[in-house]
């Protein structure tokens, strides 16, 4: 007896059908990827995507942008080694644009969202569609698992999923299933990215926060599942790292003028410590000496932090991290505090 397609195609890519594969019928999945200069990490990440133990079809639709590197070249490598993947060209480069046209050019009724730098375990679809079948949400998602190779990657991996480098994010630091305002990627029922009317485009930085956003507005549901675990690579230095919060600060005050009541204390945190801090250095510079207690007092918060968070950590990582969360933190807060209002703003129509 000649084996099933599903079984044909799972033992030639490495991956074999589950036992209850033929208790019940899976559905459809899309994956989408929008990648950009992803040389280093994109054929793993599709590997790791093709690889996935799920008995229902699957296919990963590529959104690939102008890149500086070998991007568009290993693409369509992938593309022709495997029919299911497909590359789209992504003109802007930019995250939210690939993501619509991704969608746009998908088939399927559940959208995988991936980034080109994630590695998928093997599980994770499965976990996905099983999680969205259980809970009626809209979207699923689970932990962004930050992993370094070098000390300093390992020091940001470490302060990334600690409350003291980004609060109680649940995507971050884990914790148990259960509703919540937004997740790391996500898996989407197409009928919801339908129904608000995709990413906002506007967003260069965070569309993920903006666009569960609406989906909550309009009646969905968002759930986190522990479930879902992602290995995220962090940046590999010190000014990757600082670009990185600098401009996820701006963002979210944009997020926060556009949708009324959605800053709470630990998005204002980084702010009003940048604030309270340039206060104290000033008065202190002008020879009020308890003004310095504010720096001071925050530097040696973060060694003692680093000391806790930092425990298990090559000695080489720990010593980074109290500037990385130095830099996590106030970075991220200058750059909340200096988001030009005309942001997000769409640009105005050019005259005749």
């Amino acid at each position: 007896m000649n084996p099933s397609p599903h079984a044909q195609h799972a033992q030639q890519h490495g991956t074999q059908p589950s036992a209850d594969a033929g208790e019940r019928t899976w559905p459809a999945v899309s994956v989408v990827m929008p990648v950009l200069n992803e040389q280093r990490h994109l054929t793993d990440a599709v590997r790791r995507i093709l690889s996935q133990d799920y008995p229902g079809e699957l296919e990963l639709v590529l959104a690939v942008g102008p890149s500086r590197d070998r991007t568009e070249e290993i693409a369509g490598r992938l593309a022709a080694e495997d029919p299911r993947v497909v590359v789209v060209a992504n003109p802007t480069g930019r995250t939210p644009q690939g993501l619509n046209i991704a969608i746009k050019a998908s088939q399927y009724s559940i959208i995988v969202r991936v980034d080109g730098h994630s590695l998928l375990p093997g599980d994770y679809v499965r976990a996905a569609v099983e999680t969205m079948e259980e809970t009626g949400a809209d979207n699923v998602g689970g932990i962004m698992a930050a992993e370094g190779v070098t000390a300093f990657e390992k020091a940001v991996a470490r302060a990334m999923t600690s409350k003291l480098g980004v609060g109680n994010a649940r995507f971050h630091t884990g914790g148990e299933a259960g509703e919540v305002e937004t997740v790391y990627l996500g898996t989407f029922r197409r009928s919801a990215l339908e129904r608000v009317g995709g990413y906002d485009e506007t967003f260069t930085r965070a569309q993920d926060w903006e666009m569960n956003h609406r989906i909550r507005q309009s009646g969905g549901r968002i759930f986190f599942t522990p479930r879902m675990r992602v290995t995220y690579r962090p940046r590999p230095n010190l000014r990757a790292l600082a670009k990185q919060y600098f401009h996820t600060g701006r963002w979210r005050r944009v997020v926060g003028r556009e949708h009324q009541g959605t800053l709470n204390l630990r998005y204002l945190a980084p702010p009003i410590a940048v604030v309270a801090m340039a206060a104290g250095a000033v008065a202190g510079a002008f020879g009020f000496w308890p003004g310095w207690i504010l720096p001071g007092g925050y530097a040696i918060a973060m060694v003692a932090g680093a000391a806790v968070e930092g425990r298990g950590l090559p000695p080489s990582a720990w010593a980074r991290l109290p500037l990385v969360f130095a830099t996590m933190h106030l970075t991220w807060g200058v750059g909340f505090l200096t988001s030009p209002p005309g942001l997000g703003q769409p640009a105005p129509a050019k005259s005749g």
